[in-house]
Protein backbone atom coordinates (compact mmCIF):
# COMPACT_ATOMS: atom_id res chain seq x y z
CA UNK A 1 0.00 0.00 0.00
CA UNK A 2 1.45 3.35 -1.04
CA UNK A 3 0.75 6.76 0.41
CA UNK A 4 -1.33 9.28 -1.50
CA UNK A 5 1.16 11.89 -0.62
CA UNK A 6 -0.09 15.42 -1.04
CA UNK A 7 -3.10 17.46 -2.05
CA UNK A 8 -2.44 21.14 -2.74
CA UNK A 9 -4.82 23.81 -1.53
CA UNK A 10 -3.89 27.25 -2.94
CA UNK A 11 -5.49 30.60 -2.36
CA UNK A 12 -4.65 34.24 -1.78
CA UNK A 13 -4.36 35.20 1.87
CA UNK A 14 -6.94 32.71 3.14
CA UNK A 15 -6.73 30.12 5.85
CA UNK A 16 -6.58 26.51 4.68
CA UNK A 17 -9.88 25.49 6.23
CA UNK A 18 -11.67 28.18 4.19
CA UNK A 19 -10.34 26.63 1.02
CA UNK A 20 -11.27 23.22 2.38
CA UNK A 21 -14.85 24.40 2.92
CA UNK A 22 -14.92 25.63 -0.65
CA UNK A 23 -13.77 22.30 -1.97
CA UNK A 24 -16.30 20.41 0.10
CA UNK A 25 -19.15 22.68 -0.96
CA UNK A 26 -18.25 22.29 -4.62
CA UNK A 27 -18.42 18.51 -4.51
CA UNK A 28 -21.30 16.87 -6.34
CA UNK A 29 -23.79 18.01 -8.91
CA UNK A 30 -21.72 18.19 -12.11
CA UNK A 31 -21.68 15.17 -14.34
CA UNK A 32 -21.39 11.63 -13.19
CA UNK A 33 -18.27 12.12 -11.11
CA UNK A 34 -19.47 15.03 -9.06
CA UNK A 35 -17.86 18.28 -9.44
CA UNK A 36 -15.90 21.14 -8.40
CA UNK A 37 -14.41 23.10 -11.27
CA UNK A 38 -11.17 24.90 -10.45
CA UNK A 39 -9.66 28.20 -11.49
CA UNK A 40 -6.20 26.79 -10.78
CA UNK A 41 -5.00 23.21 -11.11
CA UNK A 42 -5.48 21.07 -8.04
CA UNK A 43 -2.74 18.48 -7.86
CA UNK A 44 -3.26 15.01 -6.49
CA UNK A 45 -0.27 12.76 -6.17
CA UNK A 46 -0.38 9.01 -5.66
CA UNK A 47 2.83 7.02 -5.91
CA UNK A 48 5.44 8.96 -7.88
CA UNK A 49 3.36 10.69 -10.58
CA UNK A 50 0.79 13.46 -10.21
CA UNK A 51 -2.69 14.01 -11.60
CA UNK A 52 -4.10 17.48 -12.28
CA UNK A 53 -7.75 18.53 -12.36
CA UNK A 54 -7.49 21.33 -14.92
CA UNK A 55 -9.60 24.42 -15.34
CA UNK A 56 -13.18 23.45 -15.89
CA UNK A 57 -12.67 19.77 -15.09
CA UNK A 58 -14.90 18.40 -12.33
CA UNK A 59 -13.26 16.43 -9.58
CA UNK A 60 -14.64 12.93 -9.91
CA UNK A 61 -15.38 10.46 -7.15
CA UNK A 62 -11.93 8.91 -7.13
CA UNK A 63 -10.38 12.22 -6.10
CA UNK A 64 -12.46 12.17 -2.93
CA UNK A 65 -12.16 8.54 -1.96
CA UNK A 66 -8.95 9.27 -0.08
CA UNK A 67 -10.81 11.41 2.46
CA UNK A 68 -8.55 14.44 2.65
CA UNK A 69 -7.56 15.36 6.18
CA UNK A 70 -8.81 18.91 6.18
CA UNK A 71 -7.38 21.73 8.22
CA UNK A 72 -10.25 21.63 10.70
CA UNK A 73 -8.81 18.35 12.02
CA UNK A 74 -5.81 18.21 14.37
CA UNK A 75 -3.89 16.45 11.61
CA UNK A 76 -3.09 19.84 10.12
CA UNK A 77 -0.64 20.71 12.85
CA UNK A 78 3.05 20.81 11.79
CA UNK A 79 3.71 17.60 13.71
CA UNK A 80 1.40 15.77 11.30
CA UNK A 81 3.37 16.75 8.25
CA UNK A 82 1.60 19.90 6.96
CA UNK A 83 4.17 22.08 5.25
CA UNK A 84 3.34 25.75 4.59
CA UNK A 85 5.46 27.67 2.09
CA UNK A 86 5.16 30.99 0.26
CA UNK A 87 5.43 31.17 -3.53
CA UNK A 88 4.53 34.23 -5.63
CA UNK A 89 2.40 35.67 -2.87
CA UNK A 90 0.27 32.56 -2.54
CA UNK A 91 0.10 30.35 0.51
CA UNK A 92 0.51 26.72 -0.47
CA UNK A 93 -0.59 24.20 2.11
CA UNK A 94 0.41 20.63 1.53
CA UNK A 95 -2.13 18.36 3.15
CA UNK A 96 -1.21 14.75 3.69
CA UNK A 97 -3.90 12.37 2.51
CA UNK A 98 -4.79 8.89 3.61
CA UNK A 99 -3.31 5.76 2.06
CA UNK A 100 -4.80 4.59 -1.20
CA UNK A 101 -4.62 1.23 -2.90
CA UNK A 102 -4.04 0.45 -6.54
CA UNK A 103 -7.69 -0.31 -7.02
CA UNK A 104 -9.93 0.52 -9.94
CA UNK A 105 -13.11 2.38 -8.97
CA UNK A 106 -16.53 0.82 -9.40
CA UNK A 107 -17.41 3.37 -12.08
CA UNK A 108 -14.44 2.31 -14.19
CA UNK A 109 -15.24 -1.37 -13.64
CA UNK A 110 -18.72 -0.72 -15.04
CA UNK A 111 -17.24 0.89 -18.13
CA UNK A 112 -14.50 -1.75 -18.55
CA UNK A 113 -15.71 -5.18 -17.34
CA UNK A 114 -12.30 -6.68 -18.19
CA UNK A 115 -10.82 -4.72 -15.27
CA UNK A 116 -12.25 -7.36 -12.93
CA UNK A 117 -9.31 -9.58 -13.89
CA UNK A 118 -6.99 -6.90 -12.47
CA UNK A 119 -9.00 -6.80 -9.24
CA UNK A 120 -8.68 -10.59 -8.98
CA UNK A 121 -4.92 -10.23 -9.32
CA UNK A 122 -4.91 -7.63 -6.55
CA UNK A 123 -6.80 -10.01 -4.26
CA UNK A 124 -4.32 -12.78 -5.05
CA UNK A 125 -1.41 -10.41 -4.39
CA UNK A 126 -2.82 -9.51 -0.97
CA UNK A 127 -3.11 -13.19 -0.06
CA UNK A 128 0.44 -13.80 -1.27
CA UNK A 129 1.76 -10.84 0.74
CA UNK A 130 0.00 -12.12 3.86
CA UNK A 131 1.47 -15.60 3.36
CA UNK A 132 4.98 -14.23 2.88
CA UNK A 133 4.61 -12.01 5.94
CA UNK A 134 3.49 -14.95 8.07
CA UNK A 135 6.46 -16.98 6.86
CA UNK A 136 8.83 -14.14 7.66
CA UNK A 137 7.42 -13.89 11.17
CA UNK A 138 7.75 -17.65 11.61
CA UNK A 139 11.37 -17.50 10.46
CA UNK A 140 12.12 -14.60 12.81
CA UNK A 141 10.68 -16.56 15.73
CA UNK A 142 12.64 -19.67 14.72
CA UNK A 143 15.89 -17.70 14.60
CA UNK A 144 15.38 -16.56 18.19
CA UNK A 145 15.66 -20.18 19.33
CA UNK A 146 18.88 -22.21 19.15
CA UNK A 147 18.96 -24.26 15.97
CA UNK A 148 21.41 -27.10 16.48
CA UNK A 149 22.16 -30.38 14.75
CA UNK A 150 23.86 -33.45 16.19
CA UNK A 151 26.94 -34.26 14.14
CA UNK A 152 29.93 -36.59 14.38
CA UNK A 153 33.38 -35.10 14.89
CA UNK A 154 36.05 -37.63 13.99
CA UNK A 155 39.14 -37.23 16.15
CA UNK A 156 42.51 -38.41 14.83
CA UNK A 157 45.32 -39.00 17.35
CA UNK A 158 48.63 -39.93 15.78
CA UNK A 159 52.28 -39.91 16.75
CA UNK A 160 55.66 -40.20 15.05
CA UNK A 161 59.03 -41.17 16.49
CA UNK A 162 62.30 -39.57 15.50
CA UNK A 163 65.27 -41.74 16.60
CA UNK A 164 68.53 -40.18 17.64
CA UNK A 165 71.18 -39.53 14.99
CA UNK A 166 74.70 -39.67 16.40
CA UNK A 167 76.20 -37.88 13.40
CA UNK A 168 73.74 -35.01 13.53
CA UNK A 169 75.23 -31.54 13.84
CA UNK A 170 72.38 -29.94 15.81
CA UNK A 171 71.33 -30.89 19.30
CA UNK A 172 67.74 -31.69 18.25
CA UNK A 173 68.83 -34.40 15.86
CA UNK A 174 71.17 -36.05 18.35
CA UNK A 175 68.33 -36.68 20.84
CA UNK A 176 65.45 -39.09 20.21
CA UNK A 177 61.98 -37.45 20.28
CA UNK A 178 58.37 -38.16 19.53
CA UNK A 179 55.60 -35.96 18.18
CA UNK A 180 51.89 -36.21 19.04
CA UNK A 181 49.25 -34.74 16.74
CA UNK A 182 45.56 -34.24 17.59
CA UNK A 183 43.34 -33.38 14.61
CA UNK A 184 39.74 -33.83 13.54
CA UNK A 185 37.00 -33.01 11.07
CA UNK A 186 33.22 -33.16 10.76
CA UNK A 187 31.84 -36.14 8.91
CA UNK A 188 29.67 -35.24 5.91
CA UNK A 189 29.65 -31.51 6.52
CA UNK A 190 26.31 -30.53 4.95
CA UNK A 191 27.01 -26.80 5.18
CA UNK A 192 30.05 -27.20 2.92
CA UNK A 193 28.03 -29.25 0.44
CA UNK A 194 25.24 -26.64 0.35
CA UNK A 195 27.67 -23.74 0.15
CA UNK A 196 30.98 -24.78 -1.44
CA UNK A 197 32.44 -21.30 -0.96
CA UNK A 198 31.98 -21.41 2.80
CA UNK A 199 35.13 -21.84 4.91
CA UNK A 200 35.48 -25.10 6.77
CA UNK A 201 35.12 -24.83 10.52
CA UNK A 202 38.40 -25.13 12.39
CA UNK A 203 38.98 -28.11 14.66
CA UNK A 204 39.80 -26.02 17.75
CA UNK A 205 36.49 -24.13 17.50
CA UNK A 206 34.67 -27.18 18.93
CA UNK A 207 36.56 -27.11 22.23
CA UNK A 208 36.86 -24.84 25.22
CA UNK A 209 40.06 -26.44 26.50
CA UNK A 210 42.44 -29.32 25.80
CA UNK A 211 44.76 -30.90 28.36
CA UNK A 212 47.30 -33.62 27.55
CA UNK A 213 48.60 -35.34 30.66
CA UNK A 214 51.88 -37.24 30.20
CA UNK A 215 53.55 -39.73 32.50
CA UNK A 216 54.61 -37.78 35.56
CA UNK A 217 57.39 -40.27 36.33
CA UNK A 218 59.05 -39.64 32.96
CA UNK A 219 58.59 -35.87 32.60
CA UNK A 220 58.35 -34.70 36.19
CA UNK A 221 55.62 -32.79 38.01
CA UNK A 222 56.37 -29.50 36.22
CA UNK A 223 56.53 -30.68 32.62
CA UNK A 224 53.96 -33.45 32.34
CA UNK A 225 50.94 -31.23 31.46
CA UNK A 226 50.26 -29.60 28.10
CA UNK A 227 47.29 -27.22 28.27
CA UNK A 228 45.33 -25.10 25.81
CA UNK A 229 42.46 -22.87 26.92
CA UNK A 230 40.25 -20.68 24.81
CA UNK A 231 40.55 -16.92 25.24
CA UNK A 232 38.75 -14.04 23.50
CA UNK A 233 41.82 -13.54 21.27
CA UNK A 234 42.36 -17.22 20.44
CA UNK A 235 43.30 -17.97 16.84
CA UNK A 236 41.49 -21.08 15.62
CA UNK A 237 43.61 -23.96 14.33
CA UNK A 238 43.10 -27.25 12.52
CA UNK A 239 44.96 -29.31 15.11
CA UNK A 240 47.36 -29.50 18.05
CA UNK A 241 50.93 -30.73 18.05
CA UNK A 242 53.12 -31.72 21.01
CA UNK A 243 56.80 -32.62 20.72
CA UNK A 244 58.90 -34.06 23.55
CA UNK A 245 62.26 -35.83 23.85
CA UNK A 246 62.08 -39.54 24.63
CA UNK A 247 62.79 -42.99 23.27
CA UNK A 248 60.29 -45.06 25.27
CA UNK A 249 56.55 -45.49 24.84
CA UNK A 250 54.49 -43.04 26.90
CA UNK A 251 50.99 -43.35 28.23
CA UNK A 252 49.02 -40.12 28.03
CA UNK A 253 45.53 -38.95 28.85
CA UNK A 254 43.66 -36.39 26.74
CA UNK A 255 40.99 -34.27 28.41
CA UNK A 256 38.82 -32.39 25.91
CA UNK A 257 36.18 -29.93 27.08
CA UNK A 258 33.58 -29.17 24.42
CA UNK A 259 32.58 -25.56 23.85
CA UNK A 260 28.78 -25.72 24.19
CA UNK A 261 26.79 -22.84 22.71
CA UNK A 262 24.58 -22.08 24.58
CA UNK A 263 26.38 -23.35 27.69
CA UNK A 264 25.38 -26.74 29.06
CA UNK A 265 25.59 -28.02 32.61
CA UNK A 266 25.82 -31.36 34.33
CA UNK A 267 22.97 -31.94 36.77
CA UNK A 268 23.28 -33.00 40.37
CA UNK A 269 22.90 -36.83 40.48
CA UNK A 270 19.61 -36.62 42.42
CA UNK A 271 18.12 -34.10 39.99
CA UNK A 272 19.50 -36.05 37.02
CA UNK A 273 17.74 -39.24 38.17
CA UNK A 274 14.50 -37.33 38.75
CA UNK A 275 14.41 -35.61 35.34
CA UNK A 276 16.26 -38.22 33.31
CA UNK A 277 18.73 -35.60 32.08
CA UNK A 278 22.50 -35.80 32.47
CA UNK A 279 23.77 -32.67 30.70
CA UNK A 280 21.63 -29.94 29.17
CA UNK A 281 21.20 -26.17 28.84
CA UNK A 282 19.73 -24.15 31.69
CA UNK A 283 16.53 -23.34 29.77
CA UNK A 284 15.93 -27.02 28.94
CA UNK A 285 16.47 -27.98 32.58
CA UNK A 286 13.94 -25.39 33.79
CA UNK A 287 11.48 -26.55 31.14
CA UNK A 288 11.91 -30.17 32.30
CA UNK A 289 11.31 -29.09 35.90
CA UNK A 290 8.10 -27.30 34.89
CA UNK A 291 6.97 -30.39 33.00
CA UNK A 292 7.60 -32.49 36.12
CA UNK A 293 5.59 -30.01 38.22
CA UNK A 294 2.62 -30.16 35.82
CA UNK A 295 2.76 -33.95 35.47
CA UNK A 296 2.76 -34.49 39.24
CA UNK A 297 0.34 -31.59 39.93
CA UNK A 298 2.68 -29.87 42.37
CA UNK A 299 1.43 -26.36 41.63
CA UNK A 300 -0.56 -24.92 44.52
CA UNK A 301 -4.27 -24.85 43.67
CA UNK A 302 -4.89 -21.59 45.58
CA UNK A 303 -1.68 -19.69 44.90
CA UNK A 304 -0.39 -20.61 41.45
CA UNK A 305 2.89 -18.88 42.16
CA UNK A 306 3.93 -21.58 44.66
CA UNK A 307 4.94 -25.22 44.21
CA UNK A 308 4.25 -27.83 46.86
CA UNK A 309 7.37 -30.00 46.91
CA UNK A 310 7.01 -33.77 46.90
CA UNK A 311 9.53 -35.95 48.73
CA UNK A 312 12.01 -35.81 45.84
CA UNK A 313 11.84 -32.02 45.54
CA UNK A 314 12.23 -31.72 49.31
CA UNK A 315 15.40 -33.79 49.18
CA UNK A 316 16.80 -31.71 46.33
CA UNK A 317 15.69 -28.18 47.29
CA UNK A 318 15.53 -28.79 51.06
CA UNK A 319 12.20 -27.00 51.57
CA UNK A 320 8.51 -28.04 51.67
CA UNK A 321 7.28 -25.18 49.47
CA UNK A 322 8.87 -22.68 47.11
CA UNK A 323 8.05 -20.18 44.39
CA UNK A 324 8.66 -21.25 40.83
CA UNK A 325 10.53 -17.97 40.29
CA UNK A 326 13.07 -19.13 42.91
CA UNK A 327 14.03 -22.25 40.96
CA UNK A 328 16.63 -20.59 38.66
CA UNK A 329 18.47 -19.26 41.71
CA UNK A 330 18.28 -22.58 43.57
CA UNK A 331 19.53 -24.41 40.49
CA UNK A 332 22.86 -22.61 40.68
CA UNK A 333 24.18 -24.99 43.34
CA UNK A 334 22.80 -28.02 41.50
CA UNK A 335 24.44 -27.35 38.14
CA UNK A 336 28.03 -28.43 37.57
CA UNK A 337 30.43 -28.05 34.64
CA UNK A 338 29.98 -30.84 32.08
CA UNK A 339 32.34 -33.80 32.19
CA UNK A 340 35.31 -33.61 29.84
CA UNK A 341 35.93 -36.21 27.16
CA UNK A 342 38.68 -38.52 28.44
CA UNK A 343 40.84 -40.47 25.97
CA UNK A 344 43.72 -42.72 26.98
CA UNK A 345 46.41 -43.09 24.36
CA UNK A 346 49.82 -44.74 24.14
CA UNK A 347 52.54 -42.87 22.30
CA UNK A 348 54.46 -45.74 20.76
CA UNK A 349 58.11 -45.46 19.72
CA UNK A 350 58.29 -49.01 18.34
CA UNK A 351 59.05 -48.81 14.60
CA UNK A 352 57.25 -52.12 14.04
CA UNK A 353 54.01 -50.87 15.61
CA UNK A 354 51.55 -50.12 12.82
CA UNK A 355 48.81 -48.78 15.10
CA UNK A 356 50.14 -45.26 15.48
CA UNK A 357 46.85 -43.53 14.56
CA UNK A 358 43.68 -43.81 16.65
CA UNK A 359 40.24 -42.55 15.58
CA UNK A 360 37.38 -41.53 17.86
CA UNK A 361 33.91 -40.19 17.00
CA UNK A 362 32.55 -37.45 19.25
CA UNK A 363 28.98 -36.13 19.25
CA UNK A 364 28.96 -32.36 18.78
CA UNK A 365 26.28 -29.75 18.14
CA UNK A 366 26.64 -27.45 15.14
CA UNK A 367 24.52 -24.66 13.75
CA UNK A 368 21.75 -25.81 11.47
CA UNK A 369 22.80 -24.90 7.89
CA UNK A 370 19.24 -23.71 7.28
CA UNK A 371 19.78 -20.92 9.81
CA UNK A 372 22.15 -19.02 7.52
CA UNK A 373 19.73 -19.46 4.62
CA UNK A 374 16.86 -18.18 6.75
CA UNK A 375 18.90 -15.15 7.81
CA UNK A 376 19.85 -14.47 4.21
CA UNK A 377 16.19 -14.65 3.22
CA UNK A 378 15.21 -12.06 5.84
CA UNK A 379 18.05 -9.72 4.86
CA UNK A 380 17.65 -10.19 1.13
CA UNK A 381 16.60 -7.05 -0.78
CA UNK A 382 17.43 -8.34 -4.25
CA UNK A 383 13.88 -8.07 -5.60
CA UNK A 384 12.68 -5.09 -3.57
CA UNK A 385 13.84 -2.51 -6.11
CA UNK A 386 12.19 -4.37 -8.97
CA UNK A 387 8.95 -4.74 -6.99
CA UNK A 388 8.97 -1.03 -6.14
CA UNK A 389 9.52 -0.16 -9.80
CA UNK A 390 6.59 -2.34 -10.87
CA UNK A 391 4.39 -0.83 -8.14
CA UNK A 392 5.22 2.65 -9.42
CA UNK A 393 4.28 1.64 -12.96
CA UNK A 394 0.96 0.29 -11.68
CA UNK A 395 0.35 3.58 -9.83
CA UNK A 396 1.05 5.58 -12.96
CA UNK A 397 -1.22 3.38 -15.06
CA UNK A 398 -4.10 3.62 -12.56
CA UNK A 399 -3.71 7.39 -12.36
CA UNK A 400 -3.70 7.63 -16.14
CA UNK A 401 -6.93 5.60 -16.25
CA UNK A 402 -8.50 7.85 -13.60
CA UNK A 403 -7.45 10.96 -15.50
CA UNK A 404 -9.01 9.62 -18.68
CA UNK A 405 -12.19 8.87 -16.71
CA UNK A 406 -12.28 12.49 -15.52
CA UNK A 407 -11.90 13.79 -19.06
CA UNK A 408 -14.59 11.41 -20.30
CA UNK A 409 -17.04 12.54 -17.60
CA UNK A 410 -16.34 16.17 -18.44
CA UNK A 411 -16.93 15.69 -22.15
CA UNK A 412 -19.98 13.50 -21.57
CA UNK A 413 -21.62 16.04 -19.26
CA UNK A 414 -20.85 18.86 -21.69
CA UNK A 415 -22.29 16.93 -24.66
CA UNK A 416 -25.55 16.19 -22.83
CA UNK A 417 -26.31 19.79 -21.80
CA UNK A 418 -23.71 22.31 -23.02
CA UNK A 419 -25.59 25.40 -21.84
CA UNK A 420 -26.54 24.08 -18.43
CA UNK A 421 -23.09 22.65 -17.86
CA UNK A 422 -21.36 25.95 -18.69
CA UNK A 423 -23.74 27.83 -16.38
CA UNK A 424 -23.09 25.43 -13.53
CA UNK A 425 -19.37 25.67 -14.19
CA UNK A 426 -19.47 29.49 -14.10
CA UNK A 427 -21.34 29.39 -10.80
CA UNK A 428 -18.70 27.14 -9.33
CA UNK A 429 -15.90 29.35 -10.67
CA UNK A 430 -17.59 32.41 -9.23
CA UNK A 431 -17.70 30.93 -5.72
CA UNK A 432 -14.05 29.95 -5.89
CA UNK A 433 -13.01 33.31 -7.31
CA UNK A 434 -14.56 35.14 -4.37
CA UNK A 435 -12.65 33.01 -1.92
CA UNK A 436 -9.35 33.25 -3.78
CA UNK A 437 -9.51 37.05 -4.29
CA UNK A 438 -10.89 37.77 -0.82
CA UNK A 439 -13.96 39.48 -2.35
CA UNK A 440 -16.94 38.97 -0.09
CA UNK A 441 -20.38 39.80 -1.47
CA UNK A 442 -23.60 40.71 0.31
CA UNK A 443 -25.48 37.45 0.87
CA UNK A 444 -28.80 39.24 1.44
CA UNK A 445 -28.60 41.14 -1.84
CA UNK A 446 -27.50 38.03 -3.70
CA UNK A 447 -30.49 36.19 -2.26
CA UNK A 448 -32.81 38.84 -3.77
CA UNK A 449 -31.01 39.05 -7.13
CA UNK A 450 -34.29 38.57 -9.03
CA UNK A 451 -35.02 42.31 -8.44
CA UNK A 452 -32.26 43.23 -10.91
CA UNK A 453 -33.68 40.99 -13.63
CA UNK A 454 -36.91 43.07 -14.02
CA UNK A 455 -37.51 45.01 -17.33
CA UNK A 456 -36.58 48.41 -15.89
CA UNK A 457 -33.01 47.19 -15.28
CA UNK A 458 -32.24 47.17 -19.02
CA UNK A 459 -33.31 50.84 -19.38
CA UNK A 460 -31.38 51.75 -16.24
CA UNK A 461 -28.23 50.18 -17.60
CA UNK A 462 -28.65 52.02 -20.92
CA UNK A 463 -29.17 55.36 -19.12
CA UNK A 464 -26.13 54.67 -16.93
CA UNK A 465 -23.84 53.98 -19.87
CA UNK A 466 -25.29 56.99 -21.80
CA UNK A 467 -24.55 59.34 -18.91
CA UNK A 468 -21.03 57.98 -18.60
CA UNK A 469 -20.44 58.44 -22.33
CA UNK A 470 -21.73 62.05 -22.23
CA UNK A 471 -19.54 62.78 -19.24
CA UNK A 472 -16.50 61.40 -21.03
CA UNK A 473 -17.32 63.40 -24.18
CA UNK A 474 -17.49 66.65 -22.26
CA UNK A 475 -14.13 65.93 -20.65
CA UNK A 476 -12.57 65.32 -24.06
CA UNK A 477 -14.09 68.51 -25.57
CA UNK A 478 -12.79 70.59 -22.69
CA UNK A 479 -9.35 69.07 -23.08
CA UNK A 480 -9.31 69.82 -26.83
CA UNK A 481 -10.51 73.41 -26.29
CA UNK A 482 -7.75 74.08 -23.80
CA UNK A 483 -5.17 72.67 -26.22
CA UNK A 484 -6.42 74.86 -29.15
CA UNK A 485 -6.19 78.06 -27.14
Amino acid sequence: MQWESLGVCAQFGKQPWQCADSLREGRGGLGRGGGLALLHPLHFKCGLSSTKCWIGAPISEWCWQSQVLWALLPALSPSFGVTPSVREGQKIFLVKMLACENTVTAAIRELVPESQAYMDLLAFERKLDQTIMRKRVDIQEALKRPMKQKRKLRLYISNTFNPAKPDADDSDGSIASWELRVEGKLLDDVSILLNPGKLKRKFSSFFKSLVIELDKDLYGPDNHLVEWHRTPTTQETDGFQVKRPGDVSVRCTLLLMLDYQPPQFKLDPRLARLLGIHTQTRSCIIQALWQYVKTNKLQDSHDKEYINCDKYFQQIFDCPRLKFSEIPQRLTNLLLPPDPIVINHVISVDPNDQKKTACYDIDVEVEDPLKSQMSSFLLSTANQQEIASLDNKIHETIESINQLKIQRDFMLSFSRDPKGYIQDWLKSQSRDLKLMTDVVGNPEEERRAEFYHEPWSQEAVSRYFYSKIQQRRQELEQALAVRNT
